[in-house]
């Protein structure tokens, strides 16, 4: 009886052994499309890759890195490329990320495009000079109770070359059974100091790699990023600026403050920085300092509720309302928003309404 229960479990494990090597010799059968070519920017650059995995992946082997802070699930339509031969049919995945222009144009999400024949694609060429980077974790400095400034020293390479404005992608590692993901977040240094970055992260309760920075980062540890991303920089003009930004859009806009003092741009320029209470409120010293020496710079910080009686003398209510009330009549002058898609989409609604054109209308939506 007992060998005979033996000899029937020892059939069907042999059973599973076989089943299994079948499907992997299927699996490598099926998803063999032999070495495939990627064309990009019509013969600037030629590819040659094994077929089967994302565009997105396989760019990233050949030392190209394209946008990404979902870890190329597909859902943060960073990764977009147009792509002009080969891409094959859209995705449910893609469907919500592309709009009418996008499908007009062959723009797709690079995560969820596999490379299965010759493909001809185009990338902006701003993305070739983005690195991926070894760097150390220098210093976390706490500048509200959810916002910490991550200063980062670039181990190899050891300098990064950056706008104003631009943005990495930072990189958590596997965690407490969390997953490895990349989150972007905009540099908040001066683009002179190029072997040290400074980040800006505002704590997501559950965020991955938020969550990674506040609780688990240590100072001195090793980390990787990539980057430098995005075209959220200043235009060549000489027209009067608004800054208008909340919670950690302070980043990108305190990097081009920085920068345009240390370079001599001597363009008006008004900072709109929107709180709720006074917690919320940071580098206010350093702003008004700013203010002081700076004949071209306003400041002005407002909160949408701080608890009457509190002894703040400044600006209340929405930031959008200090705007139109401070500066009715935008039609003169350039704008430069960071923060929530809710605030941005209300902030370009004042402006327009003002008189300003959407054309000088420039923003970076934190998702």
């Amino acid at each position: 009886m007992i060998a005979s229960i033996l000899l029937s479990v020892g059939f069907l494990s042999a059973c599973g052994v076989v089943l299994a090597f079948l499907i992997v010799l299927a699996e490598r059968k099926i998803l063999n499309y032999g070495p495939c070519t990627i064309d990009i920017n019509d013969g600037e650059r030629r590819l040659t890759v094994q077929g089967g995995s994302s565009l997105l992946s396989n760019l990233a082997e050949q030392q190209i890195f394209i946008p990404s802070a979902c870890g190329g699930r597909g859902s943060c339509a960073y990764c977009k490329l147009r792509i002009l031969d080969g891409a094959g049919a859209i995705g449910p995945v893609e469907q919500p990320h592309l709009t009418p222009e996008d499908r007009k144009e062959g723009r797709r999400l690079s995560c969820q495009v596999k490379v299965r024949s010759d493909l001809k694609i185009e990338i902006p060429k701003h993305l070739f000079s983005v690195k991926r980077y070894l760097g150390r974790a220098a210093r976390k400095r706490p500048l509200t109770y959810d916002i910490v400034e991550l200063t980062i020293d670039l181990v190899e390479p050891r300098e990064m070359e950056f706008v104003a404005g631009q943005y990495v992608q930072l990189e958590s590692p596997e965690y407490k059974g969390r997953e490895s993901v990349m989150r972007a977040y905009s540099i908040s240094s001066v683009p002179s100091a190029r072997n040290r970055i400074q980040l800006m992260v505002r704590l997501v309760p559950n965020g991955i790699c938020t969550t990674w920075v506040f609780e688990h980062l240590k100072e001195g540890q090793s980390l990787h990023l990539s980057g430098p991303y995005g075209e959220f920089h200043l235009s060549d003009t000489d027209a009067p600026i608004l800054f208008i930004a909340g919670g950690s859009g302070m980043a990108p806009i305190w990097s081009m403050l920085q920068d345009m003092e240390e370079k001599g741009i001597r363009r008006k320029a008004t900072y709109f920085f929107g709180a709720v209470t006074q917690k919320d409120l940071f580098l206010v010293d350093e702003l008004k300092a700013m203010e002081q020496r700076l004949d071209w710079f306003t400041f002005v910080p407002a909160l949408s509720n701080e608890p009457p009686g509190s002894g703040w003398s400044g600006e209340r209510g929405l930031i959008t309302e200090v705007l139109a009330r401070h500066v009715p009549d935008t039609s003169a002058h350039e704008a430069y928003l960071c923060g929530s898609p809710g605030m941005i989409d209300a902030a370009i609604a004042v402006l327009k309404k003002g008189g300003m054109p959407e054309s000088r209308i420039f923003y970076d939506k934190f998702a």
